[in-house]
């Protein structure tokens, strides 16, 4: 708060800098600071990105074009070498935006939002109401809401920003578990969105499912536990279950070491040496998508968890 007090006190012309009485999540502070913003582009950064110096001016020009409604940029991992959980979710994250939303992008599907180095026009918060208060992913709220009222979400991946990847267990079970109840939340909330169905609204709804889909990988692996137990014909409807789950399973682990000899420079086969880590994270994130499935099935009250950061840089080539 100090350095905040220091720049909106060098920069009152530029910043300013208000304080909401009470914290209760990122979706309740947004809103609370929409009261205060005066300007036609709502930009939504987390506390501890870093945006290259052009970002803005970047991000400004892709509304030029009217049609839009929202500009989602890059962020980039700013801590990739400090260990090997915060490299491998550098290269997941890369996955993630230059493969598949830039994908999406391209084939004009949904572009969902992520949380930070966004921006919204003014107009289009107020036509909707801001953001949901309650909501645990306020950003696939919001994208969901925008394509509910047919506006246009675009990828730009040359607006970056730089921020802090998980580096333990705690942080990521922490992270990702308000992550994915908060998807499955609102897949369930703007199931609706089908009523109405087109390519954008049905892939906007296989989206935000997507948290789900870690559920059948789970029945997999208890269904192979329990033919250990009970042996089952292989004739059997779970044998024939339990069979097909695994091979989603491998395939899903083979794509993914495919993926990163692509993303390793220089390109080397020795990078599959990293598949038992994948395995491993896998079973994370499998544990996490259930146990938000139930805190949902349980109605467990929702609670905002901020993930912890170290303040840690280990790349050079972003501009501080």
């Amino acid at each position: 708060m100090g350095i905040c007090e220091r720049y909106s006190g060098k920069f009152s012309n530029q910043l300013k800098l208000v304080r909401k009485p009470d914290s209760n999540g990122k979706p309740s502070a947004l809103n609370y600071a929409l009261k205060h913003a005066t300007g036609e582009m709502i930009a939504v950064l987390d506390a501890d990105s870093v945006l290259e110096p052009d970002a803005l001016s970047r991000l400004t020009k892709h509304f030029e074009d009217q049609s839009i409604a929202a500009v989602q940029g890059r962020a980039c991992s700013i801590n990739a070498n400090e260990n090997m959980l915060a490299k491998f979710i550098s290269y997941e994250e890369t996955v993630r935006y230059e493969t598949y939303i830039r994908g999406k992008a391209i084939l004009k599907l949904f572009v969902p939002l992520t949380g930070s180095c966004y921006c919204v026009r003014r107009t289009i918060l107020d036509e909707v109401g801001g953001w949901e208060d309650q909501a645990l992913s306020e950003d696939m709220e919001m994208a969901a809401k925008l394509t509910e009222r047919g506006h246009r979400i675009k990828y730009a991946p040359d607006v970056r920003s730089w921020q802090e990847n998980p580096t333990s267990l705690t942080q990521l079970f922490s992270q990702r578990i308000r992550w994915f109840r908060g998807s499955m939340e609102v897949s369930l909330k703007y199931g609706r969105l089908l009523r109405n169905p087109s390519r954008t609204s049905f892939d906007a709804e296989m989206t935000l499912t997507g948290p789900f889909m870690f559920l059948p990988s789970i029945l997999g692996y208890i269904l192979g536990l329990l033919s250990l137990v009970f042996p089952l014909s292989q004739s059997s409807l779970l044998a024939i279950m339990s069979q097909g789950l695994m091979f989603v399973n491998t395939m899903t682990l083979f794509l993914i070491g495919l993926a990163l000899i692509h993303l390793t420079k220089p390109k080397k086969v020795t990078s599959l040496l990293w598949l038992p880590f994948v395995y491993g994270y896998w079973m994370v994130q499998n544990l996490v998508a259930l146990c938000a499935f139930a805190q949902i099935v349980l109605k467990r009250p929702r609670k905002w968890m901020k993930t912890a950061r170290s303040g840690v840089a280990t790349e050079t080539n972003y501009v501080p």
